[in-house]
């Protein structure tokens, strides 16, 4: 005998497959919900870590910062004791220049050549004076221009009469002595370290050419003796 299912078996059938899709559905909202739950705890992880890792960084900043505040600090230091070195080597050179420039004064002036006055303006210098001849002057200009410490003389004035190189106190005896007025400009030379070494080993300084002293002119023939009557 044959069986016949007469129940709505097409409402059930539907009934399950909702309550599947449900369950479905249930299952996949809680899983984006874990899904976002996890990815937010990795984001909060990672952004704590690179917070961490930026203040670990700042602070490291900070140290660099106060190591450069330091080390400007020393080096404005020790550029202002490199300034001063140069100052007091400046000053050494200076002194003795000084002494092996009045040294060489002494040493190239001739006889019958007095100085009145020096001026100095950086590396030149302007030596005013009064002389017995032009040839006196000549002399000393090339005794300068052979010296170690001076060259390059050139001959501003030079003129008979009490106007130029003479002092305010000067006499008439001196005038008559000295009749000529000159000024001269004269180059000194940069101290070397040849020269430095020089000063150093001799006491006093290089030994400057002797000075070249104008000739004479000879005194004229005595006269023929008349012969006796």
């Amino acid at each position: 005998m044959a069986r016949m299912n007469l129940l709505p078996w097409r409402v059930e059938r539907r009934k399950q497959r909702q309550k599947e899709f449900m369950t479905m559905l249930a299952g996949a909202v809680l899983g984006g919900v874990a899904l976002v739950l996890a990815g937010s705890f990795f984001l909060d992880q990672q952004i704590e870590g690179q917070t961490s890792r930026n203040d670990f960084l700042k602070a490291q900043i900070a140290d660099v910062q106060e190591d450069i505040k330091e080390i400007e600090g020393l080096e404005a230091r020790k550029a202002n004791l490199l300034q001063r070195k140069e100052v007091i080597e400046t000053l050494q050179a200076d002194r003795s220049q000084n002494v092996r420039l009045f040294e060489e004064l002494v040493r190239t002036i001739p006889e019958g050549v007095r100085l009145v006055s020096i001026k100095q303006t950086g590396a030149e210098l302007t030596l005013s004076g009064r002389s017995q001849s032009e040839s006196r002057v000549s002399a000393y200009m090339r005794n300068l221009e052979v010296s170690g410490l001076i060259n390059n003389p050139r001959l501003s004035i030079i003129r008979a009469g009490a106007g130029t190189g003479a002092p305010a106190a000067a006499t008439a005896a001196e005038n008559r002595a000295l009749p000529f007025g000159f000024e001269m400009t004269v180059t000194l030379r940069p101290v070397t370290d040849e020269t430095a070494a020089g000063d150093a080993t001799s006491p006093d300084g290089p030994a400057a050419p002797a000075p070249v002293e104008p000739a004479t002119p000879a005194a004229p023939p005595a006269a023929a003796a008349t012969p006796a009557a």
